[in-house]
């Protein structure tokens, strides 16, 4: 199998590299350490600077992934006992942190999508103008009665600016989009409410604060093992070379031939399956995103500027994610029971068009592969 090395430098020389394989781990988490305590600061000064809190949080998410990144590549460098209950913890911190993002997030880009879908612009709000539908609707999610007229109501507003220029949308879509998007906004502002009392309880929690205490001590001392005192590049290479090995052997398992071919309609498959079935084909996907993290945290151990090609590689497969994560979310809003037909429509093409967009990540991730096999192949 030929290995395009997407990150590949002169081994042999790295300017700057310390010594030693502990300085040069030490030089590195001591910063992400560094960068994790000057994030706790700031998401307690924040206060209810919303945008505040949520820039902090995604500083403490980011030095935590890369602490907890570096501690697995090179754990035989270190003390295993130590890394292995560290980066279990900011792991457990990371994804719990991580929750009330992801359903912010998902929720604006799916209530984008239906606006552009439906060609209404910009989709009426399900929280201002449709508020009471929290109220009115029944347990099964879906408007009806006041409801429905509340839904009705924001519609006509709708209208109302297209008349005074804006696109004006007919059809099916256009009828369920107001109900699909205020359905989705309940159960995903539910799940991000849910996210934030959950990230609360965590960080005022006993578990928060050993890690938090952890993380201080980590940022002025390091416990290494025996390996560390080896020469830098000598300790360094393998570890991060086998994680750069693990990333190409899953790269490799990837359907990047078919991926080549825009609308190939891979990403489709499956798509009114199962839940599992459509988890199995974007699994692999899922983990190359996670390897290619791995290696990236690898090599800015070594190469302390970024590598702009694993940078945008790893942009793709946030994309990709995010398409399939948003999917997700649009099919789960489907099967809520007694919805409308032209609900459940607007909520099936919804779902189509974020499975395109995983079908683009595809490409798009395919084309920078191959791109940079070309460049490194010999």
């Amino acid at each position: 199998m030929h290995s395009p090395d997407i990150s590949r430098r002169d081994s042999a020389i790295v300017p700057g590299l310390p010594a030693t394989a502990g300085e040069a781990l030490a030089r590195y988490l001591h910063a992400q350490a560094g960068d994790f305590l000057r994030s706790l600061r700031l998401h307690s000064e924040s206060g209810a600077d919303t945008a505040g809190v949520a820039e902090a949080a995604r500083a403490l998410r980011q030095a935590s992934r890369r602490i907890s990144g570096t501690l697995h590549t090179f754990r035989p460098l270190l003390d295993p006992a130590w890394a292995d209950d560290l980066r279990t913890e900011l792991a457990w911190l990371s994804a719990t942190l991580a929750q009330e993002h992801a359903c912010t997030s998902r929720l604006g880009r799916l209530l984008e999508a239906l606006a552009r879908l439906s060609g209404a612009t910009p989709l009426p709000p399900a929280r201002g103008e449709v508020g009471a539908l929290k109220d009115a609707a029944p347990e099964s999610g879906e408007p009806s009665g006041a409801a429905s007229g509340a839904v009705s109501g924001a519609a006509s507003t709708g209208a109302s600016a297209a008349a005074d220029g804006a696109p004006r949308a007919t059809g099916a879509l256009t009828v369920g989009a107001a109900r699909a998007g205020a359905l989705l906004e309940r159960q995903l502002t539910l799940a991000r409410t849910r996210a934030h009392s959950a990230a609360l309880q965590a960080l005022g929690s006993s578990r928060f604060h050993a890690v938090a205490d952890a993380v201080a001590v980590l940022a002025s001392e390091l416990p290494l093992g025996p390996v560390a005192a080896a020469p830098a590049v000598e300790a360094l290479t393998p570890p991060a070379e086998f994680a750069e090995r693990r990333l190409l052997e899953a790269v490799a398992a990837l359907p990047l031939a078919r991926a080549a071919h825009p609308y190939n309609a891979e990403a489709l498959v499956h798509g009114l399956a199962a839940a599992s079935a459509g988890e199995a084909q974007d699994s692999p996907w899922h983990q190359v995103r996670l390897l290619l993290r791995l290696h990236r945290y690898a090599q800015e151990v070594l190469h302390p500027e970024a590598d702009p090609v694993l940078c945008h590689a790893g942009l793709i497969l946030d994309r990709h994610r995010d398409a399939a994560e948003a999917a997700a979310a649009a099919a789960t809003a489907a099967r809520t029971p007694r919805i409308a037909p032209a609900t459940a429509y607007a909520l099936g093409v919804l779902h189509a068009d974020q499975r395109h967009e995983v079908e683009a990540a595809r490409f798009a991730f395919q084309q920078v592969w191959q791109r940079t096999t070309a460049v490194t192949a010999p």
